[in-house]
């Protein structure tokens, strides 16, 4: 993987390409999955119910709630407000030291893009892929 871009400068930077390549949306009746909008079916990697601090920022401005799950691919989180498809949002996941056993707490500091957003209640569940990552140590 590189470790080129705005997040190289200040520490350890991943990037994933998954859907660099992604393709059109499509149904295939042989294929009970259905991707949508271009982006291909992001369930299929095994989901954590962890529940941690986050701050995510977008266009509509910043706000904090905590995750659902998070997975290999993504995070699933609670908004307020509903995030459109497609639309970039960066936000920090918080990750305690007594949780990791190590002498601080680590943020991870993300980049990804809003692939799903559904009614659940009163608030809006948010699922975004993970483009590109950081580790934080404090």
């Amino acid at each position: 993987m590189s470790n080129t871009g705005p997040f190289s400068e200040h520490g350890e930077s991943q990037r994933t390409d998954a859907l660099a390549t992604a393709p059109a949306a499509t149904t295939d009746k042989a294929d009970s999955k259905t991707t949508r909008a271009g982006y291909p079916d992001m369930q299929g990697a095994t989901r954590f119910p962890i529940k941690l601090p986050i701050s995510v920022k977008s266009t509509s401005g910043e706000s904090r709630t905590e995750t659902e799950n998070i997975s290999a691919n993504g995070v699933l989180f609670q908004m307020e407000s509903d995030m459109p498809l497609g639309s970039a949002v960066s936000f920090t996941i918080s990750l305690p030291a007594e949780v990791l056993g190590s002498e601080s707490d680590v943020q991870v500091e993300c980049r990804g893009r809003v692939v799903r957003s559904a009614d659940e209640g009163h608030r809006k569940g948010i699922g975004v892929v993970i483009d590109e990552y950081r580790f934080d140590r404090r």
